[in-house]
């Protein structure tokens, strides 16, 4: 009889253990999930280009912030490959959560999907937009040295050659299908003129070829701010809304007789969709946190323009500029596959 309490008291005492147990950890779970607890465990930003690249650079500064302000390492993979395509395709797959973050530029997700038919992701039902960081604008540059072209005292003056001469001048892009060629024959098309496009791997052979007078023209990113300030090339125009702080001087497309014009490079935050609008936000805030710490901002402002942009407006950007570049390559008749 007495062992007979003696188990049924054993027995009771481990049913309460064990319901101990299992409400401990359903409460942790339910704190791990809990959007007012995120971030609780290391977030994962995937960058689908290389180390040293501006956009890896860019994550790099953002994930640095983060792991001081929360105590979470945020750390940064780079999956490159397909013009940053393998990389969204990863993190459209993986799990809700925010722990699995992309960090993108703008080809790859306002771009790619008019240029490619098979593609591995939608930008609309399989990303959630967190936030745009930086916007960086390209730089419409020629050879002084290379006249009439390098001799043309202003952007409206160049193309006015362009247009006498239909064909006869050249421009070089960084790729068939890349931004730096939609933004020249946006430019063509506005201004009336037709030049001759010639597809590079990439800015720098671009600058060389430009430099080399291969071509006449291209639109180069800020690295070739050293060689205009060197007076190697010149700088006509630059393709963003605002004036590029690096060249205060040289106006933008809009200014210089072409309203409305506006081309970015930027670099943005996107988490799979159906992630918590809390956990995104709260990424959101934290990002917008970084870049207003003056440590951030500098590191950043040598990157791009910093334009920090909520979740909403963010979408709102990505579905505009879609819409834009689609119309540009339906035009132009640019098809990679």
């Amino acid at each position: 009889m007495k062992n007979r309490r003696h188990s049924k008291r054993f027995f009771l005492a481990a049913v309460a253990c064990a319901a101990a147990t299992c409400m401990t950890a359903g409460t942790a779970s339910a704190q791990a999930q809990a959007p007012g607890a995120y971030p609780n465990k290391p977030i994962r930003f995937v960058v689908g280009f290389s180390a040293g690249n501006s956009i890896d650079s860019v994550a790099r500064i953002i994930a640095q912030h983060i792991t001081n302000k929360t105590g979470q390492a945020v750390v940064v993979d780079n999956r490159t490959g397909a013009n940053g395509m393998l990389a969204a395709a990863e993190v459209a797959r993986a799990q809700p959560d925010g722990y699995t973050i992309l960090i993108s530029n703008s080809s790859t997700i306002t771009v790619n999907p008019s240029l490619y038919k098979k593609m591995t992701y939608d930008v609309k039902k399989d990303f959630a937009p967190v936030s745009l960081m930086v916007s960086v604008p390209f730089i419409l540059t020629v050879n002084p040295q290379n006249d009439p072209i390098g001799q043309a005292p202003n952007l409206k003056a160049m193309l006015d050659l362009a247009k006498a001469k239909p064909g006869a001048y050249s421009y070089g892009s960084a790729g068939v299908g890349n931004l730096t060629q939609l933004s020249y024959e946006l430019l063509n098309g506005m201004a009336g003129a037709k030049m001759t496009h010639v597809a590079y791997r990439g800015t720098a052979p671009a600058q060389v070829a430009v430099l080399a007078k291969e071509v006449d023209s291209t639109f180069d990113n800020p690295s070739s701010v050293p060689k205009i300030k060197a007076g190697q090339l010149r700088a006509l125009a630059v393709t963003s809304a605002q004036r590029w702080h690096e060249l205060p001087d040289v106006p933008t497309i809009a200014e210089a007789g072409f309203p409305g014009f506006d081309i970015s490079f930027w670099v943005g935050a996107l988490a799979p969709a159906q992630t918590p609008p809390a956990v995104v936000k709260t990424l959101s805030d934290l990002i917008e946190t970084a870049v207003q710490d003056p440590e951030v901002k500098a590191k950043l402002m040598q990157q791009g323009n910093i334009r920090m942009l909520n979740p909403q407006k963010f979408a709102t950007q990505i579905d505009s500029e879609t819409a834009q570049y689609a119309e540009i390559i339906r035009k132009a008749n640019i098809t990679l596959d």
